[in-house]
């Protein structure tokens, strides 16, 4: 095992070798501005004014009070803003949230739902105004209780079939010598990213430009094309730096709304979401309830299969979280079946976040697979390899690459597995119990069309232009390497520029295929620049530009399963008399694609376990069923992981090209969180013989839980 990779090389090699970001001295000095940081000449200031009962209607706003303050423009409401369309199918082929569609009507589906836009001449008038505005409900029951027994709850397709079956289950599990039945559940959780989301709408010569913190370009001129009815060359959407989406940064009430005052103002509007507001407008990963059963033989051999996965969703609108999802790619049995369900309820949407369904999913299905071992008495991974499909478990189709038994080698050698008593409870260091757990990780490994364009400057140089969203992964550095290597010169001859629809249609970033399909069309549009130039024309001073567009290349592609696999390594200290719980250390081990570059590369993964840590340990967002809002909706009542709780966390990988990609990639942003939370879980369990099924693993819950004799076991 190596962290060089390998795939197509050239004489140059950029991809493959550590790069400092080429945008890093921008950020460290502040020449880097954020969407909330570039000035514009006569600039106005938004301010959200969200509801404060969870179900109702407006009954009256009280603006003319508001209006008479100092530096106030605009009141925008349901009475008097801008009508918008709705009824249209987005870019990601899903219909818009109606949550940004803001002051359609007085119907009121969320504690936190957009009731109307203050706009002042500066942000303090702005807020001192939105705060004194007077809104009037009348209010209605709200139900905000997600639990297993709903029944109300229903299957939802989403982005992938709601259920699947094959094999007769009930016979499957009959015939098995060891059953494994429980159910497990996650709470509702936030990105909670660093910079808040921010827009700024100008009209310039009859052109709407919004400047933007968002995961794609073209996808939010996509949707603003369609809500407000426009030419899609009257719309421009800028965003060239971004700090931190993990999925929420996509169309939201603050753009609408900027865009709504811009329009009756005729001036730049900005709308800043405060960090309080995110928690009820930016999405959220929902929780879920999630049923697994497992049967198999006394040697560990799947018979039967059953993940069911339940997860809330607002009233206005359906999101499925697909927990479910990661049992269909991980393992096989003759009876298998799964199903995402989801309920509505008046609560705000949720959205993708991080891995979405394997976070959760992976929670779910590797904490019953170390259940499953401990029934059977077989070693963890051992029984994971077990039971390692040779084609897709639902699907049929082969692999395009499945390095899953390579990652739990690896790591394995390099974790210390070998040496681990099995037995829970018997170590010990002082007051601390400890223990190790493991498991099993996947994410899809896709790539959406894109174009690019790539263009030979007179001085020897090369330009990139490509709608490409760097989120703070690293990716505007990747793709100076990629169009390095495929023009066959040094980064430093290479200039990649991104975020700005103009470039033309290219995937967001999500779903980890962001630097995939971006390197795919750079990389297609350097291989037919390199061909021109071999002619021996000569560059003139405007340069020689190629457009590539991958969509007929992504088109004729045989269908696999592709994804990135890992095996996830946690040791944990668990005090019983406190009920803290610290993970000492954390290994993981991908088979993430050709590894562009392996400092941002490393930077990522890492990332995601320790996303996974705060996943286990802290990440909570508690509902008040009065209200219907959350406790303490901001960084101080909602805890994510800090310097404090992250200990020695190590990612590495094994050499996995992609061999249906022309430079090797897979992706390498989701995996990391995948399977981090059960592991750590399992180690819980291995330290103190107590299983924790609903996370986070908080210390009331230790400490509430039976701790058993040593070498037992029991349930919290």
């Amino acid at each position: 095992m190596t962290t060089a990779t390998t795939g197509p090389t050239t004489a140059k090699g950029a991809v493959g070798t550590a790069h400092t970001r080429v945008e890093g001295r921008d950020k460290v000095t502040g020449a880097a501005r954020y969407a909330g940081e570039i000035p514009f000449a006569d600039l106005a200031h938004g301010w959200l004014v969200l509801s404060t009962v969870a179900r109702g209607r407006i009954r009256s706003i009280d603006t003319d009070p508001v209006l008479g303050m100092p530096g106030v423009l605009a009141v925008l409401h349901h009475g008097n803003a801008p009508r918008v369309d709705t009824d249209y199918v987005g870019m990601l082929g899903i219909p818009p949230d109606p949550t940004a569609a803001v002051f359609q009507n007085d119907r009121v589906p969320h504690a936190g739902w957009p009731v109307a836009l203050v706009v002042a001449g500066t942000p303090e008038q702005a807020r001192e105004a939105a705060e004194a505005l007077v809104v009037t409900y009348d209010t209605e029951p709200h139900d905000i209780t997600l639990s297993a027994d709903r029944p109300d709850a229903y299957p939802a397709d989403g982005h992938m079939p709601a259920e699947t079956e094959k094999g007769d289950l009930a016979a499957g599990l009959a015939a098995s010598a060891v059953v494994v039945d429980e159910e497990y559940t996650t709470p509702e959780e936030h990105h909670s990213m660093m910079e808040p989301h921010a827009a700024t709408a100008l009209w310039d010569g009859g052109r709407l430009e919004v400047v933007d913190s968002n995961q794609g370009t073209t996808w939010i001129q996509g949707e603003l094309v369609k809500m407000f009815s426009l030419d899609e060359s009257s719309v421009r959407v800028r965003s060239e730096h971004v700090g931190g989406g993990f999925g929420s940064k996509g169309l939201r009430a603050h753009q609408v709304s900027a865009v709504m005052a811009a329009t009756v103002l005729h001036r730049p509007v900005r709308v800043v979401m405060t960090r309080r507001q995110m928690f009820s407008l930016a999405g959220y990963r929902s929780p879920t309830t999630q049923h697994v059963r497992l049967g198999a033989g006394a040697d560990g051999r799947l018979r039967a299969l059953e993940h069911r996965s339940l997860n809330q969703t607002s009233t206005v609108y359906e999101f499925v979280e697909p927990g479910a999802g990661v049992a269909r790619v991980m393992y096989d049995a003759g009876a298998h079946r799964t199903a995402n369900h989801v309920v509505r309820l008046d609560v705000p949407s949720p959205t993708f976040m991080r891995a979405p369904g394997e976070a959760p999913g992976s929670f779910a299905i590797e904490s019953a697979f170390d259940e499953l071992a401990e029934r059977c008495g077989v070693d963890p991974i051992d029984l994971r390899l077990r039971n390692e499909p040779e084609v897709g478990p639902v699907s049929g189709l082969p692999f395009s690459g499945r390095n899953l038994a390579a990652c739990f080698n690896e790591g394995a050698r390099r974790f210390g597995w070998a040496e681990r008593d099995p037995r829970p409870g018997v170590r010990r260091d002082g007051r601390w119990l400890l223990g190790t757990g493991t498991a099993a990780a996947s994410f899809q490994a896709g790539a959406g069309p894109s174009t690019a364009l790539v263009t030979a400057e007179a001085d020897g140089t090369f330009t990139v232009r490509i709608a490409a969203a760097d989120i703070g992964t690293g990716a505007r550095t990747a793709l100076t390497l990629v169009a390095a290597d495929a023009l066959d010169v040094t980064p430093e001859q290479v200039r990649v520029r991104i975020g700005d629809s103009d470039f033309g249609p290219a995937m967001i970033a999500g779903g980890s295929m962001g630097t995939r399909s971006w390197a795919w069309a750079i990389t297609e549009a350097a291989r037919e620049l390199r061909e021109r130039l071999a002619l021996g024309t000569s560059i003139p001073p405007e340069g020689i530009t190629v457009r590539s567009d991958t969509t007929a290349a992504l088109g004729a592609l045989a269908q696999k399963e592709r994804h990135s696999f890992g095996a996830q390594f946690a040791e944990v200290a668990v005090d019983t008399a406190t009920g803290e719980v610290r993970v000492r250390r954390m290994l993981g081990i991908f088979a993430a694609g050709r590894i562009v570059n392996p400092l941002t590369a490393r930077n990522q993964l890492v990332g995601g376990m320790v996303w996974g840590i705060s996943m286990a340990l802290h990440e909570e967002a508690v509902r008040d069923r009065a209200s219907g809002g959350l406790y303490g909706p901001d960084l101080a009542g909602y805890h994510v992981a800090t310097h404090a709780d992250v200990p020695d966390v190590e990612a590495d990988w094994v050499d996995d090209p992609d061999p249906d990609d022309p430079v090797g990639i897979k992706g390498v942003g989701e995996i990391g969180i995948v399977g981090a939370a059960a592991a750590v879980a399992n180690a819980v369990w291995h330290a103190t013989g107590v299983r924790h099924r609903s996370l986070p693993i908080r210390p009331d819950r230790v400490l509430s839980a039976t701790v058993p004799a040593v070498g037992g076991g029991t349930d919290a």
